[in-house]
């Protein structure tokens, strides 16, 4: 029973003659009563222990996060002493932003930017790095720019710009409960959670890119340099991949 719902705790004068329902009402109160204190003892201690297992596993994500870069870090000096090349790792996650509106868009590029859930200017979502998605970014290029957001930039805008999909509904991520109503089964039950299956690519990521409504990003500090160009040209523009270089456009944009 919800420990909002306010069960009134009847009193009875001594002596007083009590009907037959007051009664029968007043031994249900007392049950109703008993089971409501006893529902909200157990909401607390699952609660307790939901948030005493999400600060374990956040401290062990920290970890993680810690020694992969250190690991990458010893990598680079090993290559460096011995006189060879370091190959970085492939990015498994894109952060892609729609930089361009609906005027004068042809209806293929229209189709796939709503197939990626870019429906409105500055929108930006996570996507994994695979041949059909990057196919699909072949045929928008003009419209989006994209790149591999660091960790930094995906806790950045989760926390600040994150809002999930509940019952169709754009509802921002106030509480934990909000994120273990609906990916609980899949194991994530809070923010670090969801954090980590998205910049790890895990096995869930794709019910938690989906939980998460596309991001309504501001326009970048500073302004855009030339939509028309793309970013790789001689010229100097904005379309296309930016690689690293994502987390500078999306800390003036978030």
């Amino acid at each position: 029973m919800a420990s909002r719902y306010l069960i009134t705790a009847d009193k009875v004068v001594e002596g007083a003659v009590v009907p037959e329902k007051i009664k029968l009402k007043m031994a249900r109160n007392a049950n109703l009563l008993e089971e409501k204190t006893k529902a909200v003892s157990e909401a607390k201690t699952s609660l307790e222990e939901q948030r005493a297992s999400l600060k374990k596993r956040t401290q062990e994500y920290e970890k993680e996060y810690a020694d992969y870069s250190s690991k990458l870090v010893n990598l680079r000096r090993e290559a460096k002493l011995g006189g060879n090349f370091f190959v970085e790792p492939e990015a498994k996650l894109l952060f892609v932003v729609r930089i361009v509106g609906i005027i004068k868009l042809s209806p293929k590029p229209r189709k796939v930017l709503q197939l990626l859930r870019l429906k409105q200017l500055h929108n930006g979502v996570f996507l994994k790095v695979n041949k059909p998605i990057l196919q699909m970014l072949k045929l928008v290029q003009p419209y989006v720019t994209y790149g591999y957001p660091s960790l930094k930039t995906v806790r950045a805008l989760v926390y600040k710009r994150g809002h999930g999909k509940v019952t169709k509904q754009r509802i921002p991520l106030t509480d934990n409960q909000i994120i273990a109503d609906k990916l609980g089964e899949k194991g994530l039950h809070g923010m670090e959670d969801l954090i980590h299956e998205i910049y790890t690519v895990g096995p869930s990521f794709k019910q938690a890119a989906n939980f998460l409504w596309p991001f309504k990003l501001s326009a970048p500090r500073g302004g855009f340099k030339c939509k028309r160009h793309g970013y790789c040209e001689m010229k100097g523009g904005d379309w296309g991949n930016r690689e690293e270089e994502i987390n500078e456009l999306i800390a003036r944009m978030n």
